[in-house]
């Protein structure tokens, strides 16, 4: 039974981080195209798509958390049981939590990608002065 559960939190957080890759993607590149003018950018937003998928899998899918259900959590308490109600909990606490981290990694990308758009956009300030 913790297997079949373990399969399928790691199931629903990959869904959840492909749906959000779709999202997302064609923002990245525009970002990433802007700032970085260069053909590498491809690589860079193919990096964080990855990385979107490896933070979005390690959040929702908790090893520690599931480790519950096959040792008790201290001598005096039993090992839960797996029932269709931790089931749904478990389900909905994957995809909270996946998307909850992939919000966060997000986040910390589009803030560093202001910043470095505000750097790129003043310096072509600059050029078109100079010019």
């Amino acid at each position: 039974m913790l297997l079949s559960l373990l399969a399928v939190t790691f199931v629903i957080a990959f869904s959840t981080s492909l749906i959000i890759t779709i999202v997302f993607k064609k923002s990245l590149h525009a970002i990433l195209k802007r700032i970085i003018s260069d053909e590498i950018y491809s690589a860079w937003a193919n990096y964080i798509i990855f990385a979107i998928f490896v933070v979005g899998i390690s959040g929702g899918v908790r090893i520690w958390e599931l480790e519950k259900y096959i040792t008790p959590s201290n001598k005096d308490a039993s090992v839960l049981v797996l029932n269709q109600e931790r089931w749904v909990l478990e389900i909905y606490r994957t995809i909270i939590e996946s998307m909850q981290s992939i919000a966060w990694m997000l986040l910390l990308f589009f803030a560093f990608a202001l910043i470095a758009f505000v750097i790129v956009k003043s310096n072509e300030s600059k050029k078109q002065k100079q010019e």
